[in-house]
């Protein structure tokens, strides 16, 4: 039984994987941790390159290379590696991630001072040191219409709903928290499971802090404990939405397993007529202001994707991602 198993997915991004363990091997226990990098069906040679930097840099004793034939998606890739290891604690470590000195003992030390928090994530900052939202309430129906309207009124009217919370130096409990980097205590996984693989990538975090909050578990943002996060650098999701360009396909059908999963059937259809709702007025607004829309393209049609058959099983996901 390991201290600490740390459980880092690489998907075609051999150089990401092999700076992320330099910056973290040296703040792990030689002796009581161990790190499993899945190669998550890459295909391109990556796994041979980071089985080499292990060998050339002397980690042969901590780290080692798990490898699967197919692209299993985050929560397939984690949960893959999880079975391969017994520890009293898991740490999901994005690749895409430098984490700071100290990072790893803070929270750990968070889990064995509080017995009531089930995971712990550390506070994400950018290459420039600002730091990056962490801490979220819950997607739900009303949120999507405020998503879509983006608009100032009605954002303050309904205020209590919105995704984002403030960053703050304070520890923070919340409905959710992202997991570019965090640390599960073995009870909860032991109570709820691991991840939900009706998911590829995206949503997955929601549910799995749902979940645990549901079994009477707290979640908790650590700001002591920091990574440097190079949003999407293993992912094109953000530089998408930001382009304003149409996003992949298992965003969308990840969406829609969340809010029937949730909410049920009903709660999906009445978030995307609410996000429909939204949208109209966010167009009148770009109408009458001149302004550049915010969405992403064709997501009015995008939201729709398996909307009336939100479980059906994933599909080959490695042809998406």
């Amino acid at each position: 039984m390991h201290r600490l198993a740390v459980i880092l997915l690489n998907y075609r991004t051999a150089h990401l994987t092999i700076d992320c363990l330099r910056s973290l091997v040296g703040q792990l226990d030689r002796e009581r941790d161990c790190v499993v990098v899945v190669e998550n069906g890459s295909n391109d040679g990556s796994a041979e390159r980071i089985e080499t930097a292990i060998r050339e840099n002397g980690w042969t004793d901590i780290a080692r290379v798990l490898p699967s034939d197919v692209n299993l998606g985050f929560p397939g890739g984690c949960n893959f590696g999880i079975r391969s290891v017994q520890a009293e604690r898991i740490m999901l470590l994005n690749n895409d991630t430098l984490v700071q000195p100290g990072a790893v003992d803070e929270m750990l030390r968070v889990l064995d001072d509080r017995p009531d928090v089930g995971l712990v994530t550390p506070q994400p900052v950018g290459t420039d040191g600002q730091p990056q939202y962490a801490c979220f309430r819950y997607r739900s129906p009303i949120s999507e219409f405020l998503i879509a309207a983006s608009t100032g009124p009605i954002s303050h009217l309904l205020k209590r709903y919105e995704v984002l919370l403030p960053v703050s130096d304070e520890p923070r409990e919340a409905d959710w928290l992202g997991f570019p980097c965090v640390v599960i205590r073995r009870e909860l996984i032991e109570e709820i499971g691991m991840l939900e693989e009706g998911y590829f990538l995206y949503f997955d975090d929601i549910d799995y802090c749902r979940r645990a909050h549901n079994a009477g578990w707290k979640v908790l943002n650590w700001p002591a404990a920091k990574i440097i996060h190079l949003g999407g650098a293993s992912n094109p999701l953000e530089e998408l939405a930001a382009a304003r360009k149409r996003k992949p396909y298992y965003y969308y059908a990840s969406r829609a397993w969340y809010f029937a999963k949730f909410y049920g059937r009903a709660g999906l259809l009445l978030a995307n007529a609410l996000w429909t709702l939204g949208r109209v007025i966010s167009f009148a607004r770009e109408l009458v202001g001149n302004k550049q829309p915010h969405t992403s393209e064709r997501e009015w049609l995008d939201i729709w994707t398996n909307c009336f058959n939100p479980f059906k099983p994933p599909k080959r996901w490695e042809k998406q991602g």
